[in-house]
Parts: C-alpha cells; sequence; structure tokens
C-alpha cells in the first residue's frame, strides 16, 4: 500500500492544513511563496499527491510551523 493512504500520512497533511489555517494563510499564499500553481496546494491537501520529505519541511516552515514537532504528534 502507498503511504500517501496510511493513517499516519493523513495525519501529517492535516496537521499541514491546520497549520495554514491557523496562520490565516490560503492555498494560493502558500502556493505563491513555493513557486507552484495553487493546484499544487490543494493536491496534496486532498491526499492527490504525495509530499517529499524536503516538501514538507519548506511547507510546515512557510507556515511558521516546526517540522520536528509535528512529525513528534504522529
Amino acid at each position: 500500500m502507498s503511504s500517501i493512504y496510511t493513517a499516519e500520512y493523513r495525519r501529517l497533511i492535516k496537521e499541514l492544513v491546520k497549520a495554514r489555517k491557523d496562520a490565516e494563510l490560503t492555498q494560493a499564499n502558500i502556493a505563491k511563496a513555493l513557486n507552484r500553481p495553487q493546484s499544487f496546494v490543494s493536491k496534496y491537501e486532498r491526499f492527490e499527491r504525495r509530499l517529499d520529505m524536503v516538501e514538507f519541511v519548506q511547507i510546515a516552515k512557510l507556515l511558521g510551523a516546526d517540522p520536528a514537532k509535528i512529525l513528534e504528534r504522529l
């Protein structure tokens, strides 16, 4: 089974979505900061695209979240 479907991966993405909303940022805001289309953010938030570790860390930092603490909560 692909890791995109595991409960742990889903919790990881939910943590990123929560951090984005807590920071009052839109998907478009994050996409612009990453120099990516808004659909990039939409796809990983809807579990249609898997993030690699480098992308995860970059996104967490953009959101003002500590990547290590997110991982600890899993």
